[in-house]
This record gives C-alpha cells, structure tokens and sequence, in this order.
C-alpha cells in the first residue's frame, strides 16, 4: 500500500543498460568529468536531469579529484543496476511537500535484508546522500531510501510561474504538481526556494522526514519485491545515515524513534543542536560572518589559502576591521590590532585558530553570509519576496546584476543547484550599501535577530529551539565521525556537546573526531587545500562497516574505539597509511 503521507503519485522507473542507480551510467570516470550533457539544453529530459543531479550530487559531496584517492584508496562506484521509486510526500502541518525515494537494487539481498535511509547534506536535493549512503549500501545488496528533508533545488520563478515537476523537469503551476509552488507569490518576488520560503521551519521536523523516508522505504520494497513482503523493521534492519545537515538529521530521527524503526545510526559531521551545549549554527553563522574577515586578517593566517589576495590581506578584510571599529566593536585603532582583537572574539566564543583557519573558505566562498540569511528566512517562516533584512533572491545575468533568467541555466536548476543560493544564475541581493564594506548592514541585521530582543529575534530563538536533539534510546548503535578541523560545523560547537550530552545520561556513542579532515571533502581539490587535510568519507564507510558487521554478523558494538591517527596528504597521492583505517 501506498503510505497516507504520500501526496502524488508513486514514479516507477527502471535503470539497466548503460544507466544504474549508483552513477546513472556514468561510473567514476564519467562523475569526475564534465558536466553530463543535454542534447536539447533548453528542454533537457528527466533522464538528463537525473543523471546530472546524481553526477552533482557526487561532486558536491566527495572528492574525486586526481589525487583524492577515491576508487583506489577507499570507495568505489560500481554499475548496480535496479528501479526507483520517487514520489512527494508531507509531514503534517506542513504547507510544502518534500521529496522521497527509494533505489532497489537487482541485487537485493534477501537472506540479510537492509534498508539504508539518508537525508541530504545541507540544502541539497534527493540526490544529496548518493556519495555516502547509496555508495556504502546499494553495491551490499541494500535498498537505499532518500528524503530532501523539505530542501533542494526545486527553484520556483515567480516571474514565469514555473517550478519543478516529479520527473525534475520545469513545468508551470497549474499544468503539473510542483515540488515547491508558493501560493500567491508575486510576480516581482524573484526566486522562491523551498527550504527558505516554505513557511515551515523544515529543519524543525528533519528527523520526522527521516522516519518518514523509512516507511515510504518499507512500503515500496513491498512493491519491488511482492514475493518477500512484507517489509517490516522486525524483518529489515534500517540503518540511517547522513553527513552536515544531513547528520544532524539522522540524529534527530533517532531521538524520535519511539518505535525502534532504527537498527543503527551513523552521523558525519552533523549539525545538532542541544540547548545549554555548545552553540547553535545561526549564532555562530552569524557571528563568523560579522568577524572572520576582520580576524583573518592577523598575520598567523598568513599562509592560509583563501586568506591572502596574491600574499596581500583582502581589502575586503580591512573594511571589515575598520567598520567594526567604526561601530565601536573594536577598539584598536590599527588594522593589525584590529584584527586581534577579532580574533580574541572569536576565541572567546570557542573558536579554534585551525579552525578559523580552515573557516577562511567559508569566508571567501560567502558561505556564512548565504546561511545566515537563508536560515533567518526559514526560522521566522518568511515567505517570498518578504525575506528578513531586505535579501531576496533575484536571476542575474553574465554580469552578475539581476536580469532575466538564463533559459539554459534555469532549465537545469533541480540537477545543478546546491538548495540555498547564490549560485546557478541566482544572487543574493538586498543587506547592502555602497561603502567600502557593503554588506555589512545585512550582515548586522541578521546578528541582531540572535542578539536582540524584539519579537523577530524572540521568534528567531523559538525556532532555534525546536531543532533541539532528542536522547536516543539506550540500546541503540551510535556512530559519530567529525572532521577536527571542521571550519563549518566545529565540533566544539557541535559533536562533541551531543556526544558529551549522550555519555552524561547514560548512552555509548562511538565517536571519531579525525585529525587534519574539515567540512567539504570536494573542497580537497583545490590547490593549496587538499595538502593539508584528509577526506572525511572514507571513515563514514568504516563506521558503517564496523555497523554491519554488528547487526549482520554479530560482532560486538564496542565501547569506544581509538581516533585514527591520519596525517595530512601533503603534495602527493592519497594512500591508506595516511588515513591510519582499522582494517
């Protein structure tokens, strides 16, 4: 039977014979490439786009880089041909509906039955767990169930009133059932992108769209394999994985599974929340964003990548200083004091010089500026063209200023954007001015909602609230694995609280916090970035190996386990000594 949660029809289709479930054809070499081609750019087919959102999703989660050592070192990409099963489903109370799927595999295992459910990485679409959870369980045999957790790039365009169908091809509202079609959006609104618009606080309920993921799971194995069903969690054992937002979703699914759905949980770098540990993304977001750029400036980040312009301080780093001053945040009167003094901040918040270190990417990327007002928009269920502090989301063109959406680029939208722009052809604009430091005004807005004491900033921290983890139940088999130098989601900020939280009430996580990995293993490939740090995929792997082998072969769930004792790439190749795995 079909779930009473599932809000459209069930999309059946088949991927054998130069296309699969794992690559959608494309293998290694092929994820590696260039972007997989349209034949007709401007209408490209649900084939298209599905094979370009998987070789998206790949390249926006692992590094497959020359040197990265995936496929030699540790993963692989094999051909695993099977069905999928998608649909859009809804949590109730919410406006918007969400994504789900399933992808079973030809060779599904019948004696050692497995569901691995997964959310995205951070704002990403269905597609957004392949490179952990489709690529650790479909090549064992396991099913592999998906949820957008209320993400992704299903772009709605005020302008021409087109969104994303099922197939992910753009369709007008009215003509087909839309991933995210806001009602009575004006027309002047720009972008409307579901995470951020949908009036729901989706991240709220991350852990419900995991369950969720599990039952549609259960329900289209039934339909895959009618002689095997049912599919019970008494019969299939539910693993649930996931990495960044992701992570943090598969945790808050496991404080929610009253029912002991999950066999297991395996989180990577998971942004988790525990109110009175650590501290929540917007605070930190937002704080990074205001002074990083002035911190970054002080000379021990001299040899930093991202931090220097040519070996010279950004001048955008300066203005900060100096707006900072000027507010009378800081009181130094020189630049270079300037910035130590936005360092001592930041170490007073519980920022570590590596990891500021490595948040300098985030800083020139304008990631915290993207979070922060994405996350404000979601937490105070603004909808479009009504985005807190001014920001909106406009079309640009090759210029980058707002102008009419390019119909290539839109086209390919759901496979090619990440879920909270900018990027693909759409800006963030508004929180600006036209001084040396020109978004310095959003920026202070934004903090505000965390710092102030109005009734957005009220309503601001109720949400925050809500995305509190809850405690697992005892017997569950906990895993979380961080990078120590996560400059996104440090774990001081956010592992490390969690798993200190679990232990104080009794809990046995395992936890590995893996020396010189950070946040983004597909940032590895770039020059002067991947020298100095480690993958954090393939210690996921082990951990669900290790999860594996306990609940499939019965070998005992330890106590602890010791950290890996890994040591940066350098300039060379990955190899296995350098990432120190238990065999």
């Amino acid at each position: 039977m079909t779930p009473s949660f599932v809000v459209s029809p069930v999309r059946e289709t088949a991927h054998r014979g130069g296309d699969d479930l794992l690559s959608a054809g494309l293998g290694l070499a092929g994820l590696r490439g260039a972007p997989s081609a349209h034949a007709d750019p401007l209408h490209p087919t649900a084939a298209e786009l599905r094979r370009r959102a998987i070789q998206t999703s790949w390249k926006g989660i692992a590094d497959l880089g020359p040197l990265g050592g995936y496929g030699s070192v540790y993963g692989a990409v094999p051909d695993v041909p099977g069905r999928e099963y998608t649909a859009f489903a809804r949590i109730p109370g919410a406006q918007a509906p969400h994504r789900v799927l399933l992808q079973a595999p030809d060779g599904f295992d019948r004696r050692a039955r497995c569901l691995v459910v997964a959310a995205s990485s951070g704002s990403r679409g269905i597609y957004g767990a392949i490179a952990l959870a489709g690529a650790w369980g479909l090549p064992k045999g396991c099913a592999v169930a998906y949820t957008d957790k209320g993400t992704g790039a299903g772009y709605y365009d005020t302008a021409e009133r087109t969104g994303v169908a099922l197939d992910g091809t753009r369709a007008e509202a009215g003509e087909a059932e839309l991933e995210f079609a806001p009602a009575d959006a004006p027309a002047d609104a720009g972008i409307a992108v579901k995470h951020v618009h949908s009036g729901d606080n989706p991240e709220a309920d991350w852990g419900r769209h995991v369950l969720q993921a599990a039952r549609f799971g259960l329900a289209m194995l039934d339909r895959a394999y009618p002689d095997a069903a049912p599919f019970t969690p008494q019969n299939t054992r539910i693993i649930a994985t996931g990495t960044s937002n992701g992570g943090g979703a598969v945790l808050q699914a496991a404080g929610l599974d009253d029912d002991g759905m999950l066999a297991g949980v395996v989180a990577l770098e998971p942004n988790v929340h525990v109110p009175g540990r650590g501290r929540a993304l917007y605070d930190y977001a937002t704080e990074a964003a205001l002074l990083m750029p002035c911190a970054l400036a002080d000379a021990r980040f001299a040899d930093t990548p991202f931090a220097r312009a040519g070996g010279a301080v950004p001048p955008a780093f300066l203005a900060r200083c100096a707006s900072l001053h000027a507010d009378g945040v800081l009181a130094a009167a020189t630049p270079a004091a300037q910035a130590a003094e936005a360092l001592d901040w930041l170490h007073a918040g519980g920022w570590r010089d590596e990891v500021i270190a490595v948040g300098a990417s985030s800083t020139a990327f304008d990631v915290w500026r993207a979070v922060g007002a994405g996350y404000a928009s979601a937490y105070l269920r603004r909808g479009v063209g009504r985005m807190p502090c001014g920001y909106s989301y406009r079309t640009t063109n090759v210029a980058g200023v707002p102008g009419p959406a390019d119909p290539v680029q839109r086209a390919s939208w759901w496979a090619d954007a990440a879920g909270i722009p900018p990027g693909n052809g759409v800006g963030l604009f508004g929180g600006t001015d036209a001084s040396a430091d020109p978004t310095l005004p959003g920026l202070r807005c934004l903090r505000a909602l965390w710092t102030g004491d109005d009734a957005d900033a009220h309503a601001l921290h109720a949400s925050v609230a809500a995305l509190a983890a809850r405690l697992p139940r005892a017997e569950l088999p906990l895993w979380v694995v961080h990078g120590a130098v996560d400059g996104l989601l440090p774990t001081a900020f956010t592992s490390e609280p969690y798993v200190d939280w679990l232990r104080a009430e009794g809990r046995r996580p395992l936890y590995w916090k893996v020396p010189t990995a950070q946040h983004f293993d597909a940032f590895l490939a770039l020059p002067g970035f991947g020298e100095r740090h480690l993958p954090l995929l393939p210690y996921g792997y082990v951990a669900l190996d290790r999860l594996w082998a306990h609940l499939h072969a019965g070998q005992p769930w330890p106590d602890s386990v010791p950290t890996p004792a890994a040591r940066p790439r350098g300039a060379g190749a990955l190899t296995r000594e350098m990432l120190d795995l238990p065999h």
